[in-house]
């Protein structure tokens, strides 16, 4: 909390992170050169058994920050590969810096239109800055996990359940917009964030589906509805086509015998002249 607050103060006093950093390397003192100085005669002296200590290797993924009597030697991370530090003097810490993932933690959040739901998603992080990584908060990978946590719970605190679940992409970016801005303190960078699940209630669940049936059917009532009346149309342009033409319904009845005689049944058919049926109605 105290480095905090100083990089609070620096930060209204409109000094950078670097400058900080530079404050942080600053002189040893007297004491501490004079301390300094006895450690590298020391390594001088015992130079074949010494160096076994002096000589350190950190990977290609690794960067190593240094400290000497306490405070950070250079402005930047030593790595990869072999690098020098004096005994007893010196002191590093290795920094990771490939991306990690992690799981948010199932969260019970109220929506702005009170529904209580589970979220749970994941998180892409790498470190950008070891020296701020190390300097700046105690641990780095757990403080940004409890901040992922909080910040999942207050953004999905201000969406509806509709916004929820239609615009995960939209919340996803929020999230890593404003973790990224947190962490940069830090020396972390947020690369990704997904929501993976949303959990509702079972009651919701089976309104919800309610809700969604009755709307699937009041479609289809609509869409029968509309069917018929194009139906009826057809056939009323058809009926007058047929009475401009008398030999158009022989033809439709003639079609419509060859239609039943074409499938494997057991109707059996009378066809009667059309003359006849014409000779009653006339009558």
């Amino acid at each position: 909390m105290e480095m905090e607050d100083q990089m609070e103060s620096q930060k209204r006093r409109g000094i950078s992170k670097d400058e900080l950093i530079s404050e942080r390397t600053g002189s040893l003192g007297c004491v501490g050169w004079f301390i300094v100085s006895l450690s590298a005669i020391f390594t001088i002296c015992l130079f074949p058994f010494t160096i076994w200590f002096c000589l350190k290797i950190v990977q290609e993924y690794e960067r190593a920050v240094i400290f000497r009597l306490g405070r950070i030697t250079d402005r930047k991370a030593k790595g990869p590969g072999i690098f020098f530090v004096l005994p007893c003097t010196d002191s590093f810490v290795k920094v990771d810096l490939r991306t990690v993932s992690f799981d948010i933690p199932p969260q019970e959040i109220l929506t702005k239109d009170s529904v209580t739901v589970c979220v749970d998603g994941v998180v892409y992080f790498r470190v950008s800055d070891p020296i701020a990584s190390v300097a700046n908060v105690s641990n780095a990978d757990f403080s940004t996990r409890l901040l992922a946590q909080t910040t999942l719970r207050n953004v999905l605190g201000t969406k509806n359940l509709a916004e929820l679940l239609s615009d995960r992409e939209g919340i996803a970016h929020g999230m890593q917009s404003s973790l990224d801005e947190a962490t940069d303190d830090w020396g972390i960078k947020v690369e990704r964030v997904e929501i993976k699940d949303v959990k509702l209630p079972v009651q919701l669940q089976r309104a919800m589906a309610a809700e969604a049936e009755a709307a699937r059917e009041a479609r289809a009532k609509v869409i029968a509805a509309e069917g018929e009346m194009n139906a009826s149309r057809a056939l009323k342009e058809a009926s007058l086509v047929i009475a401009e033409s008398p030999s158009a319904l022989q033809l439709r009845y003639l079609q419509t015998l060859n239609t039943i005689a074409a499938e494997k049944n057991s109707t059996i058919i009378f066809p009667l002249p059309m003359d006849v049926i014409s000779h009653f109605m006339k009558k």
